[in-house]
């Protein structure tokens, strides 16, 4: 004999779910594959520059002129806890005329993962040839700056900061 219950329409069809997936859970689902993708891309196993790298840096951006050494002055802490917070002031002695003036300062640390800090663009009506700034930095190591004149030459300097344990820096 026959149940008295209406038959489940499901229950006779092949088993098919539909799953309806809101726009907003779309969304937050590509939201998460993006985050575990960056987080994948900032692994810490990400190689570090070297040197060389930083040389070719300036190079590239001395467009190959050769560095010469003085004129460039730079006031870097040589102890830092806070590698992502490094203070970094570099002067150029330049009268700053419009014939003798700094076009350029460039800096580069050797063992970020990315060498090229930043570049600053100065001209005769800046006044003086100084900047200052807040760079990250990986890990202890030398950190360039290059002055570019408007004669053609470019000047370096170099100091050396290390970064204490646990201090974090850039990645």
């Amino acid at each position: 004999m026959r149940d008295k219950r209406p038959l489940n329409r499901l229950a006779l069809e092949p088993e098919t779910e539909h799953v309806a997936l809101t726009r907003r859970q779309v969304l937050a689902a590509g939201g998460g594959a993006a985050c575990a993708v960056a987080a994948l891309a900032s692994w810490p196993g990400v190689a570090l520059a070297t040197p060389k790298d930083a040389q070719a840096v300036l190079a590239e951006l001395t467009k190959g002129v050769p560095l010469q050494k003085g004129r460039v002055r730079m006031t870097l802490p040589a102890l830092t806890e806070r590698g992502p917070f490094t203070r970094l002031v570099v002067a150029v002695d330049s009268p700053m005329t419009v014939d003798d003036h700094v076009k350029a300062i460039h800096i580069v640390a050797e063992r970020n993962t990315v060498p090229d800090v930043a570049s600053f663009y100065l001209g005769p009506h800046s006044g003086l040839a100084q900047v200052a700034t807040r760079i990250r930095i990986k890990q202890s190591q030398n950190i360039v700056a290059v002055a570019q004149m408007s004669d053609g030459t470019a000047y370096v300097g170099r100091a050396r900061t290390k970064v204490l344990g646990g201090a974090g820096g850039c990645g």
